[in-house]
């Protein structure tokens, strides 16, 4: 079985996101989307909620599923018998961040691959950072994420 993770905070999920996610789907036998856990930043959304909304996004994806994880993806990966992590670019800017992790798991697990898939050109602007300020400052982010997305922002920005 090709299993392959692809982490991040996904905070919230965007377009970009999905994007990646249903092409990873069509690549690999099973893609586990996990949002890493670090106790220091807790984020704008809370982990089970994240978790909730990229459930609601890829439910149409037999072959997908959405976890956290906690510590070095590395160890993740082993944990789960993922051979590679996936990562999404949206333009050149990314690739020297993401060549620098890729060939640090490289070193921790010379048998961990990384595969870059670019994300669609138009969601190429669209980053968690921006939704976040713009669904803050009372903006619509329908443009930027998923339906399910626009809820549940909604719905915890309306809690808060």
């Amino acid at each position: 079985m090709r299993r392959a993770i692809y982490p991040g905070s996904f905070d919230p999920p965007t377009l970009g996101h999905l994007d990646i996610i249903e092409r990873a789907a069509r690549l690999f036998d099973e893609v586990i989307v996990a949002v890493g856990v670090n106790a220091k930043k807790p984020g704008f959304l809370p982990t089970e909620v994240r978790l909730d909304a990229l459930r609601q996004c890829t439910s149409h994806l037999s072959n997908v599923k959405a976890e956290s994880f906690e510590g070095l993806l590395v160890n993740y990966c082993e944990q789960t018998n993922a051979s590679t992590i996936v990562r999404g670019l949206r333009a050149v800017s990314d690739f020297d961040y993401e060549f620098q992790i890729a060939i640090a798991n490289r070193v921790l697990d010379p048998e961990l691959d990384t595969a870059f898939l670019m994300t669609k050109w138009e969601y190429s602007f669209i980053s968690s950072s921006v939704v976040r300020e713009v669904a803050t400052l009372g903006g619509d982010i329908r443009h930027f994420v998923p339906a399910p997305v626009v809820t549940i922002v909604q719905e915890f920005l309306q809690a808060q």
